[in-house]
């Protein structure tokens, strides 16, 4: 395993407790949606180690495997808050999360997914010490079928989030900014995250990078992730974000402008991306990319 939060850990070892030893309300709510995950979920939970304390809860969302049930079960048994509700999809089960807790801060982690240890109290210091930001984020590591350290963007940049997603699926988001630009929404299968984080663009927020070394999740690759069968509706779900984001759209110009894009990438952005129809054979192009560190931001 690679280093995953050294600064993560050194900004937690310097973090200040009281001198009675008690804590205050949590900082940080941790929700994990779960659909037939059984197998993995309870690594998801185990995952989440913080020197302080944390207000997690796991959103079944109408698991129908009997592993998944009991393991849910199990988790239930040793004190983990565990909701149920009727299947209604990855944005539902989170946002039922986010109603189910009250910290400022809520880090969103799928049931496939680890927590790097130390990482949120981290970021929750981050946003802490940076009031107008509406998230924290970071670079993450993907793992399993094989293994990349995924970089991402330093900024939130619209003009970039209007033709494809490089941002994290998993961060540490303020919740009243969250509450603002309406959560996670309902669009199709997949895109749900592309979707908040063009909310976030739209409103003008500003994000907070975790900085360099910092690893805010991990990403298991296995089999086919929702996101890679969303790619099959490309065109339609694009379509959906478009007309969710009208005013995003509307001034690409001025965002065009602003983004600190080198300039070819600039130009080729629209060409690349945007709402064209993927061809079966660009995932693989993609992946033969990435090992060779053309185009991608990787580590």
């Amino acid at each position: 395993m690679p280093i995953l939060a050294r600064m993560a850990s050194d900004a937690l070892s310097a973090r200040p407790t009281p001198e009675d030893g008690t804590t205050d309300r949590p900082r940080i709510a941790v929700v994990i949606p779960c659909y037939n995950d059984g197998a993995l979920v309870p690594d998801a939970v185990a995952s989440v180690a913080e020197g302080e304390p944390v207000e997690l809860v796991v959103v079944d969302d109408g698991s129908t495997e009997d592993t998944a049930r009991q393991a849910l079960e199990q988790l239930r048994e040793r004190g983990v808050t565990v909701l149920r509700q009727e299947n209604a999809g990855l944005s539902a089960a989170r946002m039922a999360g986010v109603r189910a807790t009250t910290a400022p801060y809520v880090y969103n982690l799928d049931a496939d997914d680890l927590a790097p240890p130390g990482a949120l109290a981290a970021m929750a210091d981050r946003l802490d010490a940076d009031p107008e930001a509406a998230v924290c984020y970071g670079d993450y590591e993907e793992f399993g079928e094989s293994r990349l350290i995924r970089r991402v963007p330093r900024s939130i940049d619209p003009y970039r989030l209007a033709y494809t997603n490089e941002y994290p699926v998993t961060a540490l988001f303020r919740r009243t900014a969250l509450e603002d630009c309406g959560g996670w929404r309902h669009l199709g299968a997949g895109y749900e995250d592309w979707g908040l984080w063009m909310g976030l663009a739209e409103g003008g927020w500003r994000g907070a990078y975790a900085g360099e070394g910092v690893l805010t999740f991990r990403r298991r690759l296995h089999g086919e992730r929702m996101l890679s069968a969303a790619r099959a509706r490309h065109r339609e779900l694009y379509g959906a974000l478009r007309a969710e984001h009208p005013r995003l759209f509307a001034q690409l110009k001025e965002h065009r402008v602003a983004s600190d894009m080198s300039p070819i990438r600039k130009l080729l952005y629209p060409l690349v991306y945007g709402g064209r129809r993927r061809l079966r054979f660009e995932r693989h192009v993609k992946a033969a990319l990435d090992r060779a560190g053309v185009w991608t931001l990787r580590g």
